[in-house]
């Protein structure tokens, strides 16, 4: 076991300290570097702090001893206080803002790793770190940024993998909901919600897409989304334009059920969200749409992923760290059936979740 020794007393097991108070995406994108600091610390005791948003997703992550909540305004002063009462060892910051910084402070580690870009960003915060890592994350996948936080503790070359474990009882739902809705055969899951309108494409694409599905191929289709007036009324409106039958599962999981009902799919098409990345833990095939964000930071490495952006008819396979925002409407309903195509002519995987 990792012990430190503290002056003349008995040696205590080290404790690390990870911050990732950003959205689901950014957590799970954040697991890779989990596990390289448990492969790495085996026997050390490791916090992660996540965001209110990133609760859902905690049952799924392993590799950590202690998961806190941060919440907002006042909820979130039990977090505080909890790491008050400790001293760490190591403590990373994934987040870089105003409170992730003051856990830091708390934390009282010895090293406090942030990336040097905080020294530009505020002078102030700088003062809370003492290890500064030399990259940029617009110059990297978001994955790469986050390993290489990893660095000043002796971590590198490692698995880039998103791991995610489902816990029983979710992948219990999925087959509970895919039983309800007698989805026997194969199927394809179509996402196109967000919680950016910007993100949304065409919904008379989108139908057209499905009833291609239903009339080329003998699979259940399923729509899944959130439940917030702005994607449903999105759905809403791609449902009215549907031929086929279609089960809508939109609002209807929690954000493990949907993994698992991922996992379990034939193909996943999406825009750029956080099912991409669910997809790509369980390398579940996907064709997913990007528009305003870059595919450079964000696509998917793991799973088999066709990727589309802008007027072209072919998968995007170049990518660059500067871009200029691509508007959704640009992405032809040809490319994207296409590309559906493609990864339902190869061999189905197994799921991993």
């Amino acid at each position: 076991m990792v012990r430190v020794r503290v002056g003349n007393s008995v040696p205590q097991q080290m404790k690390i300290l990870l911050i990732q108070l950003k959205r689901i995406g950014d957590l799970i994108l954040t697991t890779p570097a989990v596990a390289a600091v448990r492969e790495k610390f085996p026997d050390a005791s490791l916090t992660i702090v996540i965001s209110s948003e990133g609760k859902a997703l905690a049952p799924a992550i392993t590799g950590i001893n202690k998961i806190l909540v941060m919440r907002r305004g006042f909820g979130g002063f039990r977090t505080v206080a909890a790491i008050a009462r400790q001293k760490f060892d190591y403590c990373i910051d994934f987040t870089r803002n105003d409170r992730s910084a003051l856990l830091v402070l708390l934390s009282r580690a010895k090293k406090r790793i942030v990336s040097f870009r905080i020294k530009v960003r505020s002078r102030f915060r700088t003062r809370f770190y003492n290890e500064f890592v030399e990259h940029r994350m617009r110059d990297m996948h978001v994955i790469d940024y986050h390993l290489a936080l990893l660095e000043p503790l002796g971590i590198s070359n490692v698995s880039r993998a998103v791991r995610l474990q489902l816990p029983k009882s979710t992948r219990e739902a999925a087959d509970e909901l895919l039983s309800a809705h007698t989805i026997k055969r194969d199927f394809i899951v179509f996402h196109p919600g967000s919680a950016r309108a910007e993100k949304f494409w065409n919904a008379r694409r989108w139908a057209d897409v499905i009833n291609h599905a239903a009339e080329n191929h003998d699979v259940d289709l399923v729509l899944t989304g959130g439940s917030s007036p702005l994607e449903q009324s999105h759905i809403s409106d791609i449902k009215l334009k549907v031929r086929r039958q279609i089960v809508d599962l939109s609002g209807k999981t929690d954000l493990l059920t949907l993994a698992a009902l991922i996992g379990k799919a034939r193909l996943l098409i999406t825009v750029d969200s956080a099912p991409m990345h669910l997809a790509s833990a369980s390398r579940t095939p996907q064709v997913i749409l990007f528009g305003p964000t870059n595919p450079f930071h964000w696509r998917p490495r793991e799973s088999p992923a066709l990727i589309l952006q802008g007027t072209s008819t072919s998968r995007f396979t170049e990518f660059v760290p500067k871009q200029l925002r691509l508007p959704m409407n640009q992405i032809s309903t040809e490319a994207v059936i296409d590309a559906m195509e493609t990864l339902l002519s190869a061999p189905a995987t197994s799921p991993r979740l």
